[in-house]
């Protein structure tokens, strides 16, 4: 691999974790065995993203729509995200990785709740990158939860409808305080975004490969970022114009 920090680099990077079940299938195993090598995957993007500077990594770890699969599935589930939140935590500590979650959390069990809020206490104040889990997480859901509560606070006089713009509605969502995603990655080679980040997107590179996830190493991740870094983001603007284009000038952009 060549020197990625002569790259372009991300800010922020989200990733649709897919294809541990086919992965599974493939090696003749049980759905749960391509889930856990899929924790590998995650520990590997996660030390991958450290070392090489991107300021925010999110992963779609469990959606909305996933309560609906077996509960036998579900509940495995469940009990591989506590134990991850568990034994990941000297990963985040040694390496200044705060972690953060977005989504309906308050459908998690108890004890994954607790040990996710636990984890997130004892690396917030690390600032050397976040790691965002999108648990419980329906991107239709989180404008839903959004929408309710501008709605609440215009009845109650604290928001006029008139102070409602694209970016009040960016404050609004669980995703505040994170830059939006530069490059959505979905693996498996679905080409879909599946209800995860869909105001966040809308100018994040897409990046599809037919790798899946348990299979996503550093190297697949390098791939990625070296076709980023080979795209030209215009913006809605043309080329000769982005000479002059400050980002930061356009609310869609953070």
């Amino acid at each position: 691999m060549e020197n990625v920090r002569n790259l372009d680099l991300p800010r922020h990077i989200a990733i649709i974790m897919d294809g541990n079940g086919r992965w599974a299938k493939s090696q003749k195993l049980t759905r749960i065995v391509g889930h856990r090598r899929g924790v590998q995957a995650v520990r590997n993007t996660v030390t991958a993203c450290r070392e090489w500077n991107i300021e925010v990594l999110t992963l779609y770890a469990f959606s909305e729509e996933n309560w609906k699969r077996p509960q036998t599935e579900v509940s495995a589930l469940m009990a591989l995200l506590r134990k991850f939140l568990v034994s990941e935590r000297s990963l985040l500590i040694q390496n200044d990785i705060r972690l953060k979650a977005i989504g309906d959390l308050k459908k998690l069990p108890t004890q994954v709740q607790k040990v996710l809020n636990e984890t997130m206490t004892l690396t917030k104040h690390h600032q050397s990158m976040t790691l965002v889990l999108a648990l419980s997480y329906g991107g239709r859901e989180e404008l839903t939860r959004a929408i309710q509560t501008i709605a609440q606070d215009v009845l109650t006089k604290k928001l006029h409808p008139s102070d409602i713009h694209s970016e009040t509605i960016s404050s609004y969502l669980d995703t505040a305080e994170f830059p939006d995603p530069d490059l959505l990655i979905r693996t498996s080679g679905e080409y879909r975004t599946s209800n995860f980040l869909p105001w966040q997107s809308i100018y994040a590179e897409l990046y599809i490969t037919p790798t899946l996830w348990p299979d996503f190493t550093k190297e697949e991740l390098f791939k990625a970022l070296l076709a980023f870094s080979r795209r030209e983001r215009r913006f809605g603007l043309i080329s000769e114009q982005l000479f002059h284009f400050e980002p930061q000038s356009c609310p869609s952009i953070k």
